[in-house]
């Protein structure tokens, strides 16, 4: 089996993602996969890869895919979350943003609910 059919799913994941700049390589027996995409896409082809091969030991893929801003992720509220505890977990994020970017669902940034799924823009 090649390293392009052991890897089909992730390539094909990155290249349906709209992953920028995504260049695929075989050589010396080791997949290059390199470009650019948001952090929810990016932790998706880790994701990937961690179900190809769980314990990372093939040694035969360099994953190098840079972070561009946008996109979002879905958070789902626990007990005792509030707007300013879930904006900690994101670096440069504030409740604001988070509470900006749910005025759908949500009418007071005081008033959040476990197990409500928040868009967290980044």
């Amino acid at each position: 089996m090649s390293l392009n059919d052991k890897y089909a799913k992730l390539v094909q994941y990155a290249q349906a993602s709209n992953v920028e700049n995504l260049t695929v390589v075989e050589q010396d027996s080791v997949l290059y996969v390199t470009g650019s995409a948001t952090a929810p896409v990016k932790d998706r082809i880790w994701a990937l890869y961690d179900e190809i091969d769980p314990d990372m030991r093939s040694g035969d893929l360099v994953l190098k895919i840079d972070v561009i801003p946008g996109g979002e992720e879905i958070y789902e509220v626990k007990a005792g979350d509030s707007l300013s505890k879930i904006a900690k977990n994101y670096p440069g994020m504030t409740w604001q943003k988070i509470f900006e970017a749910n005025k759908d669902q949500l009418k007071d940034p005081n008033i959040i609910h476990p197990g409500q799924k928040l868009v967290i823009p980044l």
